[in-house]
């Protein structure tokens, strides 16, 4: 494992890696993603520790899953244009990435089940389901923050395979800080599939897992896409923070 403050000062001062870069990629990306982790941020703390009649305001709930439904689809939809993968055998791959997303028993997506999730706790949902669909029309109804982080996924996602990776390495991460700050006011919110399904069969971890293989993979072939890969995680992971932010705006006002 390579060290986190030299990989850090090493960043900084501009020099190339001191080993393959390929085999670098996973401990860089790990290191963005600490970094940038999601629990540490305020928002998860401060909403399960809202009075329990603030927490449970429908416009509140409706607020939040706004914002967070709507970074959550950007990712979704961006990564259908993921660059570098258009041989059979990656095809394949990100095929399953796609089905585990938007291909569940029944017709169903994650899409769904986390609006459903928000609705039967109460939630005011600001918006349709339908209406979360091209990333231009949807951030009119968005804070700057969050409607950043949507284009910024947007674009970045089908440039460069970094922000997938980055993304998906910490995904794991907020959904468990979300379920937990929830569950404080809604324990039945862990049994929503959203949350249960992913959990229990380890999707994150999967999607993190084939996120660096393949991303790797393309790297041994395309080695002048290393700075641009990790500049662009980079960039996905900073603005990822901002919608924790906004996130914990809205909490805090909740709590005036």
């Amino acid at each position: 494992m390579i060290d986190r403050h030299s990989i850090l000062d090493e960043r900084q001062a501009g020099t190339a890696p001191t080993r393959e870069p390929v085999e670098q990629f996973s401990d860089r990306i790990a290191v963005i993603a600490a970094e940038h982790r999601p629990s540490r941020m305020p928002f998860f703390n401060r909403l399960a520790a809202l009075p329990g009649s603030a927490a449970r305001n429908p416009m509140l709930l409706g607020r939040i899953h706004l914002v967070y439904q709507s970074a959550m689809h950007a990712t979704r939809a961006a990564v259908y244009y993921l660059p570098h993968l258009d041989s059979p055998a990656m095809r394949k791959r990100k095929l399953q990435i796609f089905v585990d997303d938007d291909g569940l028993p029944g017709g169903d997506t994650h899409h769904y089940q986390l609006t459903r999730a928000f609705r039967n706790i109460g939630a005011k949902c600001l918006l349709e389901d339908e209406e979360f669909g091209d990333p231009i029309q949807l951030c009119r109804h968005l804070d700057r923050e969050t409607a950043h982080f949507v284009r910024l996924a947007t674009s970045l996602y089908a440039r460069s395979l970094g922000p997938w990776c980055v993304v998906e390495v910490m995904s794991d991460d907020w959904m468990r800080a979300l379920a937990s700050a929830l569950a404080v006011h809604f324990p039945e919110i862990l049994k929503e599939p959203y949350f249960a399904d992913c959990f229990s069969q380890g999707v994150e971890e999967r999607h993190a897992e084939e996120s660096l293989a393949v991303t790797q993979m393309v790297l041994r072939g395309r080695p002048d896409l290393w700075a641009e890969t990790l500049r662009d995680a980079e960039a996905m992971a900073k603005a990822l923070d901002g919608v924790w932010k906004v996130l914990d705006k809205i909490v805090r006002t909740a709590a005036d």
